[in-house]
């Protein structure tokens, strides 16, 4: 079995059409089974909003203390990878749900700035071998980024873009496929606005000092960077509402930005 790592936030999967859940269960005929890492911040939000927990995000990080990492655990591993595993069993494919306890899949420790954001963790082990194990059966692993101390004991909100990267550089993939509600890295040229094939990590530090790269955009290449890490060389950022994307990314055509080193 083949595998490959695909992150994806979880407002954008509950976007999604059906057709891209149908791509991902012809991938997985195909034998290669995507693993699949998913966010939920917007999810989170609405949740703690609900439940008047206040919540701050500091340097992009949300600010996680007990209580918001009691919402946090709740709203990932139960209602947003819940939603997927059971959206890719509809498509006829197999998928297994777990968060970064079980199995002690994602092993963390806390931030270096942990005065200010608290409860949040940076990966310093993934269980490659646990996630092969459920490759190995046929199933799609879908992650929801909770880490466990190595007291076994303190969990930890990890970023989902540092998850990804991770778990793509312990399993040994070196491209990770970003899906998003965007084409890719989009420039102005002769007033056209067009995708731009490859870009680098300087390439994209300096449009977004230039103002090529704006608003929403920054955080989702600034996310996409933070998965270029350990043995991933690079991140492929795709639209998950045009039909077949994974495939032909996978099949080695043009599509969305490529971002290397």
């Amino acid at each position: 079995m083949e595998s490959f790592v695909m992150k994806c936030g979880g407002s954008t999967l509950a976007a999604l059409p059906d057709s891209f859940f149908t791509d991902l269960k012809q991938l997985q005929d195909r034998g290669i089974v995507p693993v699949i890492v998913h966010g939920g911040g917007p999810a989170i939000s609405e949740t703690l909003n609900q439940l008047s927990i206040a919540s701050e995000f500091v340097g992009g990080l949300r600010k996680t203390s007990e209580a918001v990492l009691d919402v946090v655990e709740m709203v990932l591993a139960g209602r947003i990878n819940k939603e997927i595993v059971r959206r890719i069993q509809l498509s006829g494919g197999k998928a297994l749900g777990l968060s970064g306890v079980d199995g002690r899949l994602i092993t963390a420790r806390p931030v270096e700035n942990t005065s200010e954001v608290g409860l949040v963790g940076d990966v310093t082990d993934v269980n490659a071998e646990l996630i092969q194990g459920v490759v190995g059966m046929g199933y799609m692993p879908v992650i929801a980024p909770i880490g466990l101390g190595g007291d076994g004991n303190q969990r930890y909100n990890i970023n989902a873009d540092t998850a990804a990267g991770a778990v793509a550089s312990r399993i040994g993939t070196d491209r990770l496929i970003v899906v998003t509600d965007v084409p890719g890295i989009m420039k102005v040229e002769d007033g056209v606005k067009r995708v731009l094939p490859t870009v680098t990590i300087a390439d994209i530090e300096a449009m977004i000092e230039s103002g090529d790269i704006y608003g929403g955009m920054i955080p989702k290449v600034r996310a996409a960077i933070q998965c270029i890490q350990g043995d991933v060389r690079e991140v492929v950022i795709v639209d998950g509402s045009v039909p077949g994307i994974l495939s032909s990314v996978l099949d080695g055509a043009q599509a969305g930005t490529r971002i290397i080193r």
